[in-house]
């Protein structure tokens, strides 16, 4: 039997308690996919949307939330006829949940490990970038732990179809298009835009977005079917905004991007972990400082079902963690580096 010493999480404590209380009120373990439901609710911004990620109908995801406000007595949306949004409570709420869910899920992916030894197959897929620095260089040690398994990766800057293409996750950085998928976020990246320093001697320093549509200065663009990175979302005093930059320079390799960007043909727009080595060895230097690019998600994308793989979450649980302290770290070396005088 698994304890809340054995999973290593006080918060089991305190779900325990919620849904004991639910079960003595309603009889049911309902309260759980009413958590559910306000999770994706809250995450996707509409009831309708939410209720086709989980396969319920609109009726039925409206009455979870209508429950689980009755049972908190406290409204956690505001709606109109247009929006939904989260109420304080709402907000306050979420992260509580989340924890719920997230310990829910490691109870039960502890109970599979112990009732049987993972094997198979995984197929998964990753950006070039985080594929060859972050997912790769785990692999062998997510092997060494389960010997019965094997992994085929697909590295790729290009949208992928998880199901047309037989995926069983894919990582990507940005937002998907299909709303049908599941998404677990492993963190939020920070992004840089960056030039070798013989391209700022040659060219000037850019101070900001102004200056990279200027026409005085080359930009580096990943561009492929559906990509929009030659419009660059930087964050201004004004809030965010979109600037449409341009050069003659461009490829669906992100990596191919660094390179040019090293031998000075432009500026790039890169993840802080892709290009925090050169940056540390003086290779590459941040440039419009003042207009910095806005974060992007780094997440992992998978199929809806309702008893997921076991080795499908195992390997999603290993590389999460990892990913997220590479990124973190690399995070902290940069600023680090930055930052000195």
């Amino acid at each position: 039997m698994l304890s809340a010493a054995t999973l290593g999480k006080p918060c089991i404590i305190r779900y325990s308690r919620i849904l004991s209380n639910c079960i003595k009120k309603n009889g049911t373990m309902s309260y759980l996919d009413n958590i559910r439901t306000f999770v994706r609710v809250y995450e996707l911004g509409s009831m309708s949307a939410a209720g086709r990620d989980l396969r319920i109908s609109p009726a039925v995801t409206s009455a979870r939330i209508s429950q689980l406000e009755d049972y908190l007595g406290v409204r956690l949306f505001q709606r109109t006829t247009r929006n939904l949004t989260a109420t304080e409570q709402g907000k306050a709420y979420y992260s509580g949940a989340v924890t719920i869910l997230e310990t829910v899920d490691a109870a039960e992916a502890k109970v599979m490990h112990l009732t049987e030894v993972p094997r198979g197959s995984l197929f998964i897929a990753a950006p070039l970038g985080a594929g060859r620095r972050l997912v790769a260089p785990k692999v062998p040690d997510f092997l060494a732990e389960y010997p019965e398994m094997s992994i085929r990766m697909r590295l790729t800057d290009r949208s992928v179809d998880l199901t047309t293409e037989g995926l069983d996750l894919a990582f990507f950085l940005g937002q998907p298009e299909d709303s049908n998928l599941r998404i677990r976020k492993i963190t939020d990246c920070q992004r840089v835009l960056c030039a070798s320093p013989d391209y700022v001697a040659r060219q000037g320093m850019p101070k900001s977005g102004a200056d990279l549509v200027s026409g005085t200065h080359a930009c580096l663009n990943l561009r492929y079917p559906g990509a929009a990175e030659f419009q660059w979302m930087l964050d201004t005093p004004e809030g965010p905004r979109r600037y449409a930059v341009s050069g003659r320079y461009e490829c669906d390799d992100g990596d191919v991007l660094t390179d040019w960007a090293l031998t000075g043909q432009g500026i790039a727009l890169k993840p802080v972990f892709e290009v925090a080595e050169h940056i540390c060895e003086g290779r590459l230097i941040p440039v419009a400082t003042q207009t910095p690019p806005v974060p992007v998600q780094m997440a992992c994308l998978y199929t809806h079902r309702r008893h997921q793989d076991p080795k499908t979450r195992l390997f999603m649980d290993f590389m999460t963690e990892n990913m997220a302290r590479s990124i973190r770290e690399a995070e902290a070396r940069v600023a680090k580096m930055v930052s000195r005088p």
